[in-house]
């Protein structure tokens, strides 16, 4: 029997009582870093945490599950997954990105990955033609993040599975902004699908971890070579933490998606926003595109203030919402793009892609809405 959303959260594929050593139900913590073997040539499945562990492995079942992944490696961190996939490709190789990308992709690719030859353009990648048009014979993949980070620009997958089809590239996505319960590339054609774990999947603000997924057998036998070989695995107990913040998944995202349309909503009355960038809201660009590919909108709002005193002055008032990097965890948080998670992108780019002193992005997550939206009434007051 294949199960509901809500049911592969808590035990992926299948569900026995016997699964866990006595009884449990909650996955055990193999705090082990080796195992023994049972004889010489000999395994239970599992012979060194680096390579594989009983409590990581039920995180990556559960994930695959999610995302319809024929494999996932659980990662230290999202920048960690990040990394093992650019080990994939070569000097040479040439990457297709969103333009507008999380500012740590963007300094790991111009510095790891530039330096060891890779070659990176980044477009607008809601506009196929443009996309098309950038296409080279080195070109290897398009890495897609849809909604973006932070401007939320949606980019239509099926048409991004289209070229790479027809130019035979692999097709990368970032989902962590809508997270498996709203979004699942890999019904829409992609060969990988990256994961912030940290954010939504973990959802305490407590955890660092990252997810890599893949829908083909011939690249998961890569990605498990390279994963062993990197070290880049999750610990055993912040797996088990994931495991336990993924329990929640699905209910957390419908109250998050719910309060954040009520928020980008009410800041679009306000007189001091000049702009809100929200994937729910029907005057989105995005919004018929997203509409056909996700079952969801999330709950990260960007919007423009109309000077920079006011900016700051939310950012420095703002007291149930926390001034802070990340997202997605149960605590609402209000970040300042161009100062951190996009400032090492260079000032130009930032601004022509509206990062500038006025522009402010928002975790909108589990507090009850009256009192996010009085926090934020207050602030700009």
């Amino acid at each position: 029997m294949a199960y509901q959303f809500e049911t592969r959260c808590i035990c992926g594929d299948e569900h026995r009582s016997d699964r866990h050593p006595f009884g449990a139900i909650s996955a055990p913590i193999y705090q082990s870093a080796t195992f023994s073997h049972p004889g010489i040539g000999e395994s239970t499945g599992y012979n060194y945490t680096r390579e594989s562990n009983p409590t990581r492995a039920e995180l990556e079942q559960i994930v695959s599950s999610m995302e319809g992944a024929v494999d996932t490696v659980a990662c230290s961190s999202g920048m960690a997954a990040i990394s093992l996939c650019l080990e994939l490709f070569q000097a040479g190789d040439h990457i297709i990105c969103s333009e507008d990308l999380y500012g740590g992709s963007v300094r790991l690719f111009q510095t790891t990955g530039e330096s060891r030859g890779r070659l990176f353009s980044y477009v607008n990648t809601a506009d196929v033609q443009m996309v098309e048009q950038s296409i080279t014979p080195h070109t290897k993949a398009l890495y897609i993040e849809t909604p973006s980070n932070p401007t939320m620009q949606v980019t239509d997958l099926a048409q991004m599975h289209r070229l790479a089809e027809q130019y035979h590239l692999l097709l990368i996505v970032d989902n962590t902004f809508l997270s498996p319960c709203f979004q699942n590339p890999i019904d829409f054609g992609a060969d990988l699908v990256i994961h912030s774990g940290t954010k939504f999947l973990g959802g305490h603000n407590d955890t660092l971890s990252g997810f890599l997924c893949t829908s083909r057998k011939d690249l998961a036998e890569k990605i498990r070579f390279l994963f062993k070989t990197s070290g880049a695995g999750l610990s055993p107990f912040d797996s088990f933490l994931m495991l336990r913040g993924i329990k929640t998944l699905a209910v957390r995202m419908e109250r998050q998606q719910s309060n954040a349309l009520a928020i980008a909503q009410w800041l679009k009355k306000q007189e001091r926003v000049s702009k809100v960038f929200y994937v729910g809201l029907p005057d989105h660009p995005g919004y018929e595109v997203n509409l056909k590919q996700a079952k969801g909108f999330g709950s990260m709002i960007s919007f423009r203030t109309d000077t920079e005193e006011t900016a700051r002055r939310i950012l420095e008032r703002v007291r149930l919402i926390s001034y802070a990097e990340s997202l997605g965890g149960v605590e609402s948080l209000i970040t300042y793009p161009m100062l951190q998670t996009h400032g090492d992108v260079p000032v130009e780019v930032r601004e022509r892609l509206g990062i500038t002193e006025t522009f402010l992005r928002l975790s909108v997550v589990l507090e009850h809405i009256d009192d996010l939206i009085a926090d934020l009434e207050w602030a700009l007051s």
